[in-house]
C-alpha cells in the first residue's frame, strides 16, 4: 500500500489503485491524465517549434511517421501523445522531452485549482478508521515550496491515531470544530481560528475532541536549506 502524509510523500511503494480508498473518484484515469497534462500546453510547444522551424504538418508526419491529422490534433490539444510518441518528436526537432515540461516559459506562476477538481483522500490507504481525510489544494503548481491541503478530522480516541513525521515546518488553521494535536508528549486543544505551526519532524497526531469533527486548512514546508 501507499502512504501519504501531509507532505505527500509516499511511504510505501505499491500501486494506490491497488488499497481501498474510501473517497469517491470524481474522474476516470485518463480524465485525470488529460487534465493534468493539458496545463503543459504541450500541443502550444510543438506547435512552436514546428513553426520556427516553418516545417508543414505533411514534412513533419513525413519525419517522425506520425499522420498529419494526428500532428493537427496533438497541436490543437484535442489529442495528448504518449511519451513515445512525444519522443519521436523531440527527437526530430533535437530537444529533450523536457521542453515540453518546463513551465519556465510561462513566466510567473498562476495556477487555479476548482473545487469540482479535487479529490478526497484517506489518511491512509490502508488504515480501516482513517484519523482524517485531506484534499490536495495546490496539485497544479508544479516545484512549489510549500504543500496546502483542506483537512477533515474524524472523532477517533486517543489509541486510534497514529503519529507521523515529515521533514519542515506545519501550520495548521482550524475552520470548524475542536482539534486536539500530540506532540512531543503535550496535548494542544484548537478552537475554529486557533492557528498553530511546529517543526513537523517530531512525531505528532490531529483527532477531533467532540462528535461532529473537525476542519483545517495545513500547509507544509520542505526542509530547510
Amino acid at each position: 500500500m501507499i502512504e501519504i502524509d501531509f507532505n505527500g510523500d509516499t511511504m510505501e511503494p505499491d500501486n494506490l489503485s491497488s488499497g481501498k480508498l474510501d473517497f469517491d473518484m470524481k474522474e476516470t484515469a485518463e480524465q485525470t491524465i488529460q487534465r493534468v497534462l493539458s496545463g503543459y500546453e504541450i500541443g502550444a510547444k510543438l506547435r512552436q517549434l514546428r513553426l520556427k522551424k516553418k516545417i508543414a504538418l505533411v514534412d513533419l508526419g513525413k519525419h517522425t511517421g506520425l499522420s498529419a491529422s494526428m500532428l493537427s490534433q496533438l497541436e490543437t490539444g484535442r489529442m495528448i501523445p504518449t511519451l513515445p510518441t512525444l519522443a519521436r518528436i523531440a527527437m526530430v526537432f533535437d530537444v529533450g522531452l523536457d521542453f515540453f515540461f518546463d513551465d519556465s516559459r510561462r513566466g510567473k506562476m498562476f495556477t487555479v485549482v476548482r473545487k469540482e477538481d479535487r479529490i478526497r483522500f484517506p489518511e491512509r490507504p490502508d488504515s480501516p478508521v482513517p484519523a482524517y481525510f485531506f484534499e490536495c489544494l495546490a496539485f497544479s503548481a508544479q516545484e512549489k515550496g510549500l504543500q496546502a491541503y483542506l483537512a477533515e478530522f474524524q472523532p477517533r480516541l486517543p489509541e486510534e491515531c497514529r503519529p507521523h513525521v515529515h521533514e519542515g515546518a506545519e501550520f495548521l488553521y482550524v475552520t470548524r470544530g475542536e482539534l486536539l494535536i500530540q506532540r512531543q508528549g503535550e496535548a494542544h486543544e484548537l478552537s475554529e481560528g486557533d492557528s498553530a505551526w511546529f517543526d513537523s519532524s517530531e512525531p505528532h497526531s490531529y483527532r477531533s475532541v467532540n462528535g461532529e469533527g473537525a476542519q483545517a486548512l495545513v500547509i507544509t514546508t520542505g526542509p530547510r536549506q
